[in-house]
């Protein structure tokens, strides 16, 4: 009963109190941006570090899978194709890098 309260409260009181206010055109504005800048601190952080570290380009797998993955996702806006290629190029390239 705890956990679901504890998932239920974080979900539920912000949409409470945003449909009591107003919100300024502006932070709306500023909000759509926040979906992207963590994905992209996400995926960035994945592709070039590893323990801690810069991976060189020549030696990261997942900076060359990631080239045609996006390519195809831009491409198609396919969800199922984007994963498909990304895994095929990783198998690849790991199979080729050793």
């Amino acid at each position: 009963m705890g956990s679901a309260l504890l998932t239920f409260i974080p979900r539920v009181l912000p949409l409470m109190l945003f449909s009591k206010i107003q919100i300024p055109i502006w932070l709306l504005r500023w909000l759509e941006y926040v979906p992207v800048a963590v994905m992209a601190a996400l995926i960035g952080q994945e592709l070039f570090m590893a323990e801690n570290q810069l991976v060189p380009i020549t030696h990261n797998p997942a900076l060359w899978a990631a080239l045609p993955t996006i390519a195809v996702a831009i491409w198609t806006r396919s969800l199922l194709g984007t994963v498909l290629v990304g895994i095929v190029a990783m198998m690849i390239l790991r199979y080729l890098m050793g």
